[in-house]
């Protein structure tokens, strides 16, 4: 069975087979992000890999919202808006507030608002 070293090694011996030291090598292996930025990267797009979550994001960027405010913009139950809220949360895209019994929730960083202007400007797939 082949192992990730084992691809890992072919590609060495096959960049070293090109070049004539190993330079390039080392400075490819620079390049390699270390896990908790990968993990970071992945939890953020993970949570934007919704469209309830992005409605809910692009809600917020008018300012803070609570909970029953967001189930009528998402027309959803409050289990399904909490849920979403959560992994926002966790991820780190938005903040929370209590006043009294009630949570509200905010964008937690203006890049969270770059985020959603950058999505919205590539030109995605288009039905053809």
């Amino acid at each position: 069975m082949t192992t990730e070293s084992d691809h890992l090694e072919d590609a060495c011996c096959a960049l070293e087979e090109l070049y004539e030291d190993t330079a390039p090598v080392d400075e490819l292996e620079q390049l390699r992000p270390d896990d908790g930025t990968i993990d970071t990267q992945t939890a953020v797009f993970s949570a934007l890999a919704n469209d309830h979550r992005v409605r809910i994001l692009d809600a917020l960027r008018d300012g803070e919202l609570c909970a029953c405010e967001l189930q009528i913009v998402l027309d959803a139950p409050q289990s399904t808006v909490a849920t979403h809220l959560r992994t926002l949360r966790d991820a780190g895209l938005v903040k929370t507030r209590k006043k009294g019994r009630w949570t509200y929730y905010r964008i937690a960083d203006t890049a969270v608002n770059e985020l959603l202007d950058m999505a919205a400007a590539i030109d995605g797939p288009t039905d053809t």
